[in-house]
């Protein structure tokens, strides 16, 4: 076998420019490099985790913020402030605890890593214990010089003879089995991890688990009776489920992000502007108008507060507006059915799998809050021609980054080869050698690490565009993308470059020498022995590359990278009350990326596990380390955003068997370019088909019984025929599987407390009577109180006047500019706390007693703030101390709002449903002090976060306060259900 080799011809910048093309990556060819990048990579490892050792007891915001949000169910193990107190739970705490403590998302993760750890441990000992051995042995009778430089190449193929490769065949053979036991196992493991998951009081409980998401319905069947047919079509033995039409939201969706982005805005303006209240700068904040405001056509800078607060008053009135308008009178093509059980909503999916009734699809509904809304209208052929200019336009940014990733490889990592082909350059990197060499050590891994942070994100918002309904799908299509990008750009383009651009060099020089026929000329340039050679000269570069990977490892167990910019903006910058707080909540996972990567290195190490075994060796000590590192972040560090219950599993089980193919492939190779190969090569022909019986075994198996809580169920027939099947009360399918932007609180802006007293200076527009600014404090769940009617709320009184209405900012204390007293709003809880279920309040669980979602029993928790200023935690009964106080004491009733965990007792916060928040207000069809007067008009106003929307409630008691009809989702869905 030979390898591709390029002598470029002296002082000519164009043979030399080819010859750098032709081997980009030939700096990182050596020994040398590898025993560097083993002692440096380990070491900084090391390094690293003693240094987080000795950070983690006296920084638990950032190393363990879970331990103070997460409810008694979720939370992790307590850990001392040893150095390495945190080693022990780590180690001791097993996967039927993590199902309970980070959810079925994570635990499967976790579940993924550790399978990829042992899987290279065992491929380790066998290929390390075999092919080395065998390929150091033949070397050494080929004469091979025993150099340093030498040592790696001498554990490749490259002089192995023809005999000695069914070593390799015997090889690939053992690791077939071996993945396939491995995988076999952990989707046994995964399906029972599954059935638990059916059976656990969270999906017994939801509302998701028992309704169907119908999509592309005919506009003939565009209504809740179409959907109700159209379930029926599928299993006619069902039952009668409650069905919900989608509505058009029109342009709804989008003035609700133009009215958070001028929040955001008008935020970061005040908090520049007020960075120093007792000095505020000379001019005012400008800006120019946003190009979304039709309203203003001016180009020039205004007044920045005037226009955002003035912007967001009007958005305001517009969002009314509309939802005001909205009706039933234009459905769209998508709706949701619920039944009353689990297993009819399963049955009936089970049924309709591969049916398309009406022309509909019927699946399985996704929790509300994983739904990505703006994709649900759009019908089949709109999501198809989506998809197919997302795969283009991946496909051309795959191709593109060609270029610049062979231009990065060859100059970035050695500017010498620059400054031999730009003479002005070279005259700088020859009087600034340091500086320079400086920079090359930073640039090439800097731009390359902020390019693979950048990719995720638009592949992410490339598969928004692309149609999916679900952001789990979405994760998984990033995963996808993401590894298909990786592996054609980072591994064969990486590994076959040279090789490729060898091969067509000469190919051109024999057909200009010859004249001949091109198929003769392709022949004789023997492209097998090309790749293979490049393959074997390529591999210590990845082992090179998989040991530096130690480093992100440790750099994720430090949280360097979260603790430099937020250090970074607080000392140079004018954080916002809102970023303040957002920076002190549990960071989500990236499952895509970490996947992406994870299954990369694994493609990685099968490809090159023949060719160089020590890379099996590297990878298990990656995987080894990775794995410890990993389960503490997300035990005590990382939350999962949006729960999707393990269904990452197939996406990870098919992109291993590609990597397990590919492995045959080269294997494949290498035997089939040995003279008298072909026996070699047909010992290698079963195992691709092989591993698609595998891969059918499975799907038969298992995935019915991942996706199904059941298949058929048992009905009684004659219970169907009279109809007597009572429904939930608390279903209200319309509401809860309603679009998010007919009935989510609008946000306030945020502004500081030590703000407070210049406020009415700086902002011009509403005031109270007394001059002062209206405001609210985010620490007092009060309304502010009527002037004109002591005892009425000024935002329910009738007469309330346009002073008395809700404050236009929220004052925050800086005591409270923490995450454990907003954990429970909307606001913060969609990027920080995915449903709910970590902080004990998932937004889809049913109770039987009440309309409103509630927490798990015995886990308290609660209401929910029913206005855009109310308080994130409730206020202690006992004692409080004014706002700036270094101290403050909480009562039992305190402690579970703030996080806290195990305090029961006999105060311990509650739904308020189960509370006497109502025992002190005026009875029902009472007027004054007297007695229910028979005929009277009475005048009775009700809390906003205790209507019900339906006839029967209080006497009296109107379904929704005179000009906030169309505020409140619930109060217009519900009576025309």
């Amino acid at each position: 076998m030979s390898t591709p080799i390029c002598t470029p011809t002296p002082s000519d910048t164009t043979s030399q420019f080819i010859c750098d093309l032709q081997s980009p990556f030939q700096q990182a060819f050596n020994a040398n490099s590898f025993w560097f990048s083993l002692g440096t990579s380990l070491g900084v490892l090391f390094l690293i985790t003693f240094l987080f050792s000795v950070l983690r007891p006296y920084n638990s915001v950032v190393y363990a913020p879970k331990l103070k949000h997460a409810d008694s169910r979720h939370a992790p193990p307590p850990i001392g402030k040893g150095l390495f107190a945190w080693f022990l739970p780590v180690v001791r705490l097993r996967e039927e605890a993590l199902v309970d403590k980070v959810g079925l998302d994570a635990t499967l993760f976790l579940r993924f890593t550790r399978m990829i750890r042992n899987m290279f441990i065992v491929m380790t000992v066998i290929g390390c214990g075999i092919l080395i051995p065998t390929h150091i042995k033949e070397d050494y009778l080929t004469d091979s010089a025993s150099s340093a430089s030498s040592i790696l190449q001498s554990m490749t193929p490259l002089h192995v003879k023809p005999q000695a490769m069914w070593a390799h065949v015997v090889c690939a053979w053992i690791f077939d089995v071996v993945i396939f036991f491995f995988l076999w196992r952990n989707y046994r493991a995964v399906t029972r991890l599954r059935r638990q998951y059916f059976q656990s009081p969270e999906y017994q409980m939801s509302l998701h688990s028992r309704t169907l998401f119908i999509t592309d319905i005919p506009s003939s069947e565009r209504s809740d009776e179409g959907i109700l047919r159209i379930a029926g079509h599928a299993d006619q033995n069902s039952s009668i489920p409650r069905a919900a039409i989608g509505r058009n939201t029109k342009e709804l969706p989008d003035m609700i992000e133009q009215h958070d982005e001028a929040v955001r805005k008008l935020e970061s303006v005040l908090a520049k502007y007020l960075k120093n209240p007792d000095r505020l700068p000379a001019s005012r904040p400008t800006l120019r108008p946003s190009k979304k405001d039709h309203r203003t056509n001016s180009n020039q800078r205004i007044d920045a507060i005037e226009y955002l607060t003035g912007r967001i008053r009007d958005l305001e009135v517009e969002i009314k507006d509309v939802r005001e308008s909205i009706d039933k009178r234009n459905p769209m093509a998508y709706g949701f059915a619920t039944f009353d059980r689990i297993e009819e909503a399963h049955t009936v999916a089970f049924a309709a799998r591969k049916k398309h009734p009406h022309q509909a699809t019927i699946q399985l509904a996704p929790k509300p809050n994983d739904l990505i809304w703006p994709n649900l209208p759009l019908s089949k052929a709109a999501r198809g021609s989506k998809r197919l200019m997302n795969n283009f336009w991946i496909a051309v940014l795959t191709v593109i980054w060609i270029a610049p990733n062979a231009l990065i490889a060859i100059f970035l990592t050695n500017l010498s080869k620059l400054a031999q082909l730009w003479s002005g350059f070279s005259k700088s990197f020859d009087a600034h050698p340091k500086t320079w060499a400086a920079v090359q050590g930073i640039a090439a891994p800097a731009l390359t690490s902020l390019i693979y942070l950048i990719l995720p994100i638009i592949f992410r918002r490339m598969a928004i565009r692309a149609g999916l309904f679900t952001k789990t799908a979405r994760e998984q299509h990033v995963t996808h993308k993401l590894y298909a990008f990786f592996v054609f750009n980072n591994l064969i383009v990486t590994s076959v470059f040279s090789a490729t651009w060898a091969f067509v060099t000469k190919v051109i020089q024999l057909h200009g020498t010859t004249k001949g026929n091109v198929w003769d000329d392709i022949k004789a340039a023997q492209l097998g022995e090309l790749i293979v050679g490049a393959l074997c000269t390529v591999s210590p570069f990845w082992i090179s590359w998989l040991l530096q990977r130690n480093l992100g490892a440790a750099v994720d167990i430090a949280q360097v990278i979260n603790l430099t910019w937020v250090w970074f903006a607080r000392t140079f910058m004018s954080p916002t009350p809102r970023q303040a707080i957002e920076w002190t909540a549990p960071p989500s996972f990236d499952y895509a990326s970490y996947y992406n990567y994870f299954l990369f290195y694994s493609t990685v190490a099968l490809s090159f596990s023949t060719l160089q075994p020590l890379v099996l060796l590297v990878t298990a000590i990656y995987f080894v380390v990775d794995a410890w590192l990993k389960k503490y972040l997300i035990l005590y560090v990382f939350i999962t955003k949006t729960e999707s219950g393990g269904q990452f599993w197939r996406t990870l089980f098919n992109r291993l068997l590609f990597a397990t193919l590919l492995q045959n492939c080269i294997v494949a190779l290498v035997v089939g370019t040995d003279n008298g190969g072909w026996v070699k090569l047909g010992c290698m022909v079963p195992l691709p088909f092989l591993l698609l019986a595998f891969k059918w075994y499975c799907s038969k198996t298992f995935d019915d019984q991942c996706k199904y809580y059941t298949k058929a169920t048992f009905k009684d027939a004659e219970n169907l025929a009279s109809g007597s099947t009572k429904h939930r009360g608390s279903d209200r399918v319309a509401v809860k599987f309603g679009h998010p932007a007919l009935y989510k609180p609008l946000i306030t802006p945020m502004v500081h407390a030590k703000a407070q007293h210049v406020l009415a200076e700086v902002y011009r527009g509403r005031l109270s009577s007394d001059g002062a600014v209206a405001v609210s404090y985010a620490d007092i769940a009060m309304d502010d109180m009527s002037q004109s009617q002591p005892g009425k709320t000024a935002r329910f009184a009738p007469n309330a006047t346009r002073s008395e209405e809700k404050g236009m900012f929220e004052i925050v204390p800086e005591a409270n500019l923490d995450f454990a007293y907003f954990k429970n709003r909307a606001e913060f809880a969609d990027e920080h706390g995915g449903d709910g279920e970590l902080y004990g309040k998932p937004q889809d669980l049913v109770s039987e007693r009440s309309q409103t979602p509630k927490s798990f029993l015995g886990n308290g928790g609660d209401s929910g703030p029913s206005s855009r200023a109310s308080s994130p935690a409730p206020t202690s009964i006992r004692y409080q101390r004014p706002p700036g106080t270094k101290q403050r004491e909480y009562s039992d009733l305190d402690v579970q709002g703030l996080g806290g965990r195990g305090h029961n007792g006999m105060y311990a916060m509650n739904n308020d449903s189960e509370r006497t928040l109502l025992g002190n207000a005026q009875p029902a069809g009472v007027t004054g002090q007297g007695l229910p007067e028979v005929g009277a008009e009475s005048e009775q106003y009700s809390l906003d976060r205790w209507r019900t929307g339906r006839a029967g409630g209080y006497t009296g008691v109107p379904l929704a306060e005179e000009g906030e009809e169309g505020l409140n989702y619930d109060a217009y869905r519900t009576g025309r259900i």
